[in-house]
């Protein structure tokens, strides 16, 4: 799926822009990614609240084809559920699941985070743990 196929699929929901990464490509909106592209197929970002809506959609996660870590490959995402078909051809409908999207983006972003001293501290705890 080329960049200007995406462009002109979300222009009814605004400007857009694609980044090839990991294989696929990173569909951007204001500074964050709220959809990917991979294979051909676009998925939308979710949340807990959003998901059931793609489900009764008949949508399915994305799943890694490939990862760093161990046992991801295969693995459904939590973060990303394929576009439902009809919306491929409906620009208003898609626009209002792109933007609730971007909501979803916008609030992971927003989401605190584990200061990264808190994760080292924790791997050399459990290290030194496994070698007692």
């Amino acid at each position: 799926m080329d960049a200007e196929f995406v462009r002109e699929l979300f222009a009814r929901f605004g400007a857009v822009s694609v980044n090839r990464m990991f294989g696929g490509a990173g569909i951007w909106s204001g500074g964050l990614m709220f959809a990917l592209e991979f294979d051909g197929v676009i998925y939308l970002r979710v949340d807990d609240a959003s998901i059931g809506d793609f489900e009764r959609e008949g949508s399915k996660p994305f799943v890694y084809p490939r990862a760093k870590t161990p046992g991801k490959v295969g693995r459904p995402s939590r973060a990303f559920w394929r576009l439902p078909e009809r919306l491929y051809d409906d620009p208003d409908e898609l626009a209002i699941w792109a933007q609730r999207a971007v909501a979803i983006a916008e609030r992971r972003k927003l989401k605190p985070r584990k200061p990264t001293t808190q994760l080292r501290t924790k791997r050399a705890a459990a290290r030194n743990k496994s070698r007692r």
